[in-house]
């Protein structure tokens, strides 16, 4: 997408904060337009839409250090050592003054670029058979506006078990913005309430069909029930899982089998075999994202910048026919990497495409939200899809599935995309890094100093970077922070 980058940012359709670092929504000339000028048909729309996932696709966002913060921070992964580019955030080492901006800096990018959209989408008249086109567009805009107001919630905000969402989250910015607004962080609950009110407005919009690299409605359906989850509405979020499981497989979408696992990650997903990709961000040589994707930072044949822990991997080998073992990269028994961003063909390992949002992730919501409600023939459903496509000897039949299993099985199936810090923190856990050793694993040890930590570690959320605090001095810093 770098050519239609380019066009989106010539046509001047870009209104939003600018690269990291220059402040809350600081305007530089050559960016500041006339937006009564911008986006008057639904192909600027498209065009607006089309630049916005190229954002995303940044090493800086969805393609890198969104995606490897809530691994490295928990105790399955790790940096290599202190000199790689997670080793910051695995030593929490970021104080008021040096933490990144980019989280910051690159969501509100986003937001406001779907901010733009949405305040435009619903006055563009077409005839009859665009409503459909515009419909999903403008659902489109809702899903990633929500997704990127969720990241930075989770990022820069307590849990929402912690204090029922009482703490600060981060500014709600739903209209377009200009340097003068200097807006207050809202508190996590108002934070929930605007990406959820957005992910049940975009379901309903949305196409449930197969786009490749776009939200669609199992996709924008599976983060709402992500959301439910994080809130701690259990309900809901077992009755959206649910939904969205049902809905993307009448559509095509499946769990992987055991047979195609260890290599479906290469798969190019596709409208005729989508697989279990639900989102994703597609990478291609030669509009590449540069050394520092998540393929290349997982890989030994890369920077082999993050690898398993050796608990994580004691966790795996504790049944030998886990099919996901086989995802396991060991460089000369010193680390493992998780091979999951396999390059599609003919494509560099550092332009692996990377899953955002996998059907997996939805059965196992499904089966914690089943738990927490106290079902367990769903539980037993649910987790027991996972657990035996790991292993199709296992069986979960007559089970009691507890929470603990279900998190468990979560630690084994999503490593490596993002969710071990935040699944322990927002059940009110305590992450755990504990020094084991193994022959296979011999140079692999944890240096990191804070080596067990809970929800009151004022480090688990990051600062709210210096620039931005400069810019707007309504944005309060995170406690501890300021000590």
């Amino acid at each position: 997408m770098k050519k239609t980058r380019n066009i989106f940012i010539a046509l001047g359709i870009i209104f939003c904060a600018v690269s990291c670092g220059n402040g809350w929504l600081e305007l530089e000339p050559s960016t500041a337009i006339n937006t009564d000028e911008a986006v008057k048909t639904l192909k600027e729309v498209e065009f607006t839409m089309n630049g916005i996932y190229d954002i995303m696709r940044s090493s800086d966002l969805y393609s890198g250090r969104m995606m490897y913060y809530g691994d490295v921070t928990g105790d399955d992964m790790q940096a290599v050592s202190s000199s790689k580019r997670t080793g910051n955030y695995y030593r929490f080492s970021f104080t008021r003054d040096n933490g990144p901006s980019s989280h910051w800096a690159g969501l509100y990018e986003i937001i406001q670029n779907t901010n733009l959209i949405l305040s435009r989408v619903d006055g563009i008249k077409v005839p009859d058979e665009d409503t459909g086109w515009r419909d999903n567009l403008k659902g489109e805009a809702l899903a990633v506006r929500a997704l990127a107001l969720f990241d930075l919630t989770r990022f820069f905000g307590m849990p929402y078990a912690k204090d029922g969402g009482a703490s600060l989250g981060v500014p709600v910015v739903t209209t377009l913005s200009d340097i003068d607004d200097k807006p207050e962080r809202a508190t996590v609950a108002t934070c929930y309430d605007s990406f959820i009110a957005d992910l049940n407005e975009a379901v309903q919009l949305l196409s449930p069909k197969f786009s490749k690299g776009r939200m669609n409605r199992w996709a924008a359906m599976s983060l709402l029930a992500r959301a439910y989850l994080y809130k701690g509405d259990n309900v809901n979020a077992l009755k959206t899982a649910e939904a969205a499981i049902e809905g993307a497989e009448s559509n095509k979408w499946a769990l992987w089998s055991n047979k195609e696992y260890a290599t479906a990650w290469s798969n190019d997903a596709s409208a005729a075999a989508p697989g279990e990709i639900l989102f994703e961000m597609v990478i291609t040589t030669p509009e590449s994202q540069g050394k520092e994707t998540m393929g290349r930072l997982n890989s030994k044949d890369g920077y082999d910048d993050m690898c398993i822990t050796v608990s994580f991997y004691h966790l795996l080998k504790e049944d030998p026919d886990d099919v996901r073992l086989k995802l396991l990269s060991f460089d000369k028994k010193k680390y493992a990497y998780v091979f999951k961003y396999q390059p599609q063909a003919g494509e560099d390992i550092m332009d692996a495409n990377v899953p955002v949002i996998r059907l997996s992730e939805t059965y196992l919501i499904a089966a914690e939200a089943a738990v927490k409600t106290g079902d367990n023939e769903k539980a037993v459903k649910y987790l027991g899809a996972i657990a035996q496509r790991a292993n199709p000897s296992r069986t979960l039949d007559g089970a009691a599935v507890t929470l603990d299993d279900v998190m468990t099985e979560r630690r084994k199936e999503l490593v490596a995309e993002g969710h071990r810090m935040f699944d322990v923190i927002r059940n009110g856990g305590t992450v755990k890094r504990i020094d084991e050793t193994d022959s296979n694993l011999s140079s692999t040890r944890h240096f990191a100093s804070d080596r067990e930590f809970n929800w009151d570690f004022y480090k688990i959320i990051l600062p709210v970077p210096k620039a931005e605090r400069d810019a707007n001095p309504n944005v309060a810093q995170n406690p501890g922070y300021d000590d």
